[in-house]
């Protein structure tokens, strides 16, 4: 289909195709960071944006300061002049493409969290200029690219479409996988005009193996919030089996590994202590939000929500029940162990991680919990946990670990010795079957 576009929309896809396109990346976490390397790594020169004064020093140096982002690769970007980071929003007006990777986190109502979002399209608003392409990653519901974002833009008398570009575009970061990265990975993208949608795929195409266009900004949010509410459903449906076939003193974990054998028609999800990260607790709070506005009632989603955010509680009455029963003392004044309090194995994001919940129940029922994670060393900026801020983790020691009355394994970091945990442990309480997949048996593991 031929698109017509504006002179200056002509100027910026010639620029995108020859990737002399400057790409500003509002946000360089877990999502903006792998993108601004990905984009640099195609020639593209990156303005990368953030607030944070630390972040912008390491990023002008040369350093990451994620673990899964080589460190070498941020540094021969900044080295060959591609990457430019900066806290100054008023560069804003440089990009010729500005995405939008910020938080969407949830009040504690469980409604939608969108200041993050506004204040960016605010700052951009200052600054806007014909020919801009703005794009939206952070998760949302659907409308917010329309409703939120297009008012603040177009409040200078530009409009969308015409003299400016808009468009969304769900992030897909699976922080730590090592086979699918940012540039594996398919991208779905929707606008409310046929201009902003080209302009976005053809952008897009210098990085990902695949473009998807779909017809509107919101079915593209739609699209990502399907794909984790599937997630959050499924987490729960063997989260409520784990319950009910340790009941019947059946092993879920066999039952599920024997189960993926089929080759159609079961797709394989794994119980836990409960859910973390930014994306799969939180987004759907934001469909439930957004469908009361249509009437509409999220029951099963709703009720998927409870049974993850009861994980935890269970966790604490097998720790608490077993310690009890093998060495009759209960919690109180008991000194825990708690293995891995990123969110996900092999990673050092802490977002929504179960196992900082998982500390202050222990700690609320009178025990100690200390914790040993290969990829954190200090627990830092959640404001949701602030007894835990600024907490040091211990050192793996086999002779301290003997000396724990437990230890609890809320994150089965691959580097973990595990034969050397049973080994030295008293007790070990497993809520990932990491003991079991790395052949450590023993009667001291319980599973939970």
């Amino acid at each position: 289909m031929s698109i017509e576009l504006p002179a200056h929309g002509l100027k910026l896809q010639a620029r995108i195709e020859t990737a002399s396109a400057k790409i500003g990346i509002v946000g360089m976490g877990y999502v903006g960071l792998p993108l601004a390397v990905a984009f640099g790594e195609a020639g593209c020169p990156v303005l990368a944006f953030d607030l944070d004064e630390a972040k912008v020093d390491a990023l002008n140096a040369g350093r990451s300061y994620i673990n899964h982002v080589d460190g070498d690769r941020v540094r021969l970007l900044a080295e060959r002049g591609k990457l430019d980071a900066t806290a100054d929003l008023e560069r804003l007006s440089e990009a010729d493409v500005i995405l939008i990777c910020v938080p969407t986190p949830i009040t504690r109502h469980l409604e939608p969290d969108l200041r993050y979002v506004e204040a960016t399209t605010a700052a951009i608003a200052k600054t806007l200029r014909r020919g801009q392409l703005i794009i939206l990653e952070s998760t949302t519901y659907p409308g917010t690219t329309r409703e939120v974002m297009q008012p603040i833009l177009e409040a200078g008398g530009l409009k969308a479409g015409a003299d400016f570009f808009l468009a969304y575009s769900p992030e897909r970061e699976d922080p730590g996988n090592p086979n699918f990265s940012t540039t594996q990975i398919p991208k779905v993208v929707g606008a409310d005009d046929p201009q902003s949608t080209h302009l976005a795929l053809a952008m897009y195409r210098h990085v990902v193996p695949q473009t998807i266009a779909v017809s509107s900004a919101a079915t593209a949010e739609a699209v990502k919030i399907t794909e984790n509410v599937f997630r959050a459903v499924n987490i729960a449906l063997v989260n409520e089996l784990k319950l009910i076939f340790t009941a019947m003193n059946i092993d879920v974990w066999e039952v599920i590994e024997a189960a993926k054998s089929k080759p159609f028609g079961f797709m394989p999800f794994y119980p836990g202590p409960g859910l973390g990260g930014h994306c799969i607790p939180i987004d759907p709070f934001y469909l439930t939000w957004k469908a009361r506005e249509y009437n509409q009632h999220t029951r099963f989603i709703e009720l998927a929500g409870q049974i993850n955010a009861d994980m935890p509680a269970h966790v604490i009455r097998v720790l608490a029940d077993t310690l009890d029963a093998r060495f009759g003392r209960g919690l109180r004044g008991a000194r825990v162990l708690v293995l891995g309090v990123a969110y996900k194995k092999n990673v050092d994001d802490i977002r929504e991680s179960p196992a900082l919940r998982l500390m202050e129940m222990i700690e609320a029922r009178g025990a100690q919990a200390d914790f040993f994670d290969p990829h954190v060393a200090q627990i830092n900026g959640t404001r949701e946990h602030p007894t835990l801020n600024y907490r040091l983790g211990v050192a793996w020691d086999a002779d301290a670990i003997a000396g724990y009355d437990a230890v609890l394994i809320a994150t089965d970091h691959d580097s973990v010795d595990y034969t050397e945990l049973v080994t030295s442990a008293a007790l070990v309480i497993d809520t990932r079957n990491a003991c079991a997949r790395a052949g450590a048996y023993s009667e001291r593991v319980v599973r939970a």
